[in-house]
């Protein structure tokens, strides 16, 4: 199943690095992608993904998937993909890995909160703050800011959910720093880890929602994908235990979307008749997707999943606290400045203010935003966790 060589991402032909780096030091043997995804890896931000909201509010249990979880769950799709297919594997899980750093505190609802604080200073959104952080706030190294990633690494996290046309503000200064052709679609990788992210996220959340007692499966099994892997284990192992048959449902769907995802890539790059990685960003579609009766059943999930799980009744309590906190902590921020913590007191115009305090608050996981905001407005009052 593995595609023409060519159309894969190769170390030995990236377009480099924003900052030139001479090799000193001990720096061991690794490529340009291999040195992307251990930059992510050993990122601050990466590691604030732990206590970052993926569905449910990070403090909320110990089984649930939070932004760290969840991600490291893409790149294992995407890993396997990638291998299947004979693309960059490390390319791929550095996109993977990374696909998630701009998310603030309480995920979507965070976000919606933040953006809306900040609309006099062209809003707020989660890509373009990745792109935000790996090349400007993260500051490891002595010679610049930013972690200087690769430029394929940066193209695909600008555009793996395809070509930019109306760019943020955020993605913009990023393109003007280091041109990234958002006008067309990025590597196979950067496709790849696009739908890894929904295969993760779209069975794992049936895996949180069941366990959260949010979803029953009677109501999921109205849905001909589930209801077909659930019979079929049923099948295969009589009399097995509803939470072992849950977890095998799980599994399975993944499995079934992967290889869906491997043949339909196949195909699409064989009547594409693309040769080259340029080819691919020419090739003016996907060439990574699902087969389209697939596609229709995982659209008709994620219809469910918004109708019976996101758009609960529980969540949304939780979400109108989250959005309240982030609103909260912006406004106190806004109105004085010299809360901000020492380093983050940068000054500059109105807008430039701004966009700093978006970058404090984004770079807050929930815990530190519910101690922030306790400091600084007061109460939260996020319903006790029963979860």
């Amino acid at each position: 199943m593995k595609l023409p060589p060519a159309v894969a991402s190769q170390p030995s032909q990236s377009r480099g690095r924003l900052h030139a780096e001479p090799d000193q030091g001990p720096r061991g043997p690794r490529d340009v992608f291999q040195r992307d995804r251990d930059r992510i890896v050993h990122s601050v931000a990466f590691r604030r993904l732990r206590h970052k909201t993926q569905v449910f509010v990070a403090p909320d249990g110990d089984h649930f998937r939070v932004r760290l979880t969840h991600s490291i769950e893409v790149a294992q799709i995407g890993r396997t993909m990638a291998r299947a297919l004979g693309l960059n594997e490390d390319l791929t899980e550095a996109l993977c890995l990374a696909h998630d750093l701009g998310h603030p505190p309480f995920g979507h609802a965070g976000e919606d909160a933040l953006s809306a604080a900040l609309s006099e200073a062209g809003g707020f959104d989660h890509n373009a703050h990745t792109l935000r952080i790996v090349t400007r706030l993260e500051t490891p190294y002595p010679g610049f800011d930013g972690l200087n990633l690769s430029w394929e690494a940066l193209e695909g996290l600008a555009k793996h959910n395809g070509p930019l046309k109306n760019l943020t503000w955020a993605m913009a200064e990023c393109d003007r720093e280091l041109p990234l052709e958002l006008d067309t679609w990025a590597s196979l990788e950067a496709q790849i880890a696009a739908i890894a992210d929904d295969i993760a996220y779209d069975n794992h959340d049936i895996d949180d929602g069941l366990r959260a007692g949010l979803l029953n499966i009677d109501d999921l099994i109205t849905l001909p994908i589930v209801a077909r892997h659930w019979r079929a284990i049923g099948e295969r192992h009589p009399g097995i235990s509803a939470d072992k048959r849950q977890r095998a449902l799980v599994r399975d769907m993944i499995g079934t979307m992967v290889g869906d995802v491997l043949a339909e890539t196949e195909r699409r790059v064989a009547e594409a008749g693309v040769t080259s990685v340029d080819e691919v960003r020419a090739a003016g579609r996907a060439l990574v997707g699902f087969t389209e009766p697939l596609a229709e059943e995982e659209r008709e999930l994620k219809r469910f999943l918004y109708a019976n799980f996101y758009e609960a009744s529980e969540l949304q309590e939780i979400r109108r606290e989250a959005e309240r906190i982030v609103g909260n902590l912006a406004s106190a921020y806004k109105a004085n400045p010299s809360l901000l913590p020492e380093p983050w007191q940068r000054g500059g115009n109105r807008t430039e203010q701004l966009r700093t305090i978006g970058d404090f608050i984004a770079g807050m996981t929930d815990r530190y935003a519910i101690a922030r905001h306790e400091e600084l407005v007061g109460p939260v009052n996020l319903p006790a966790s029963r979860f």
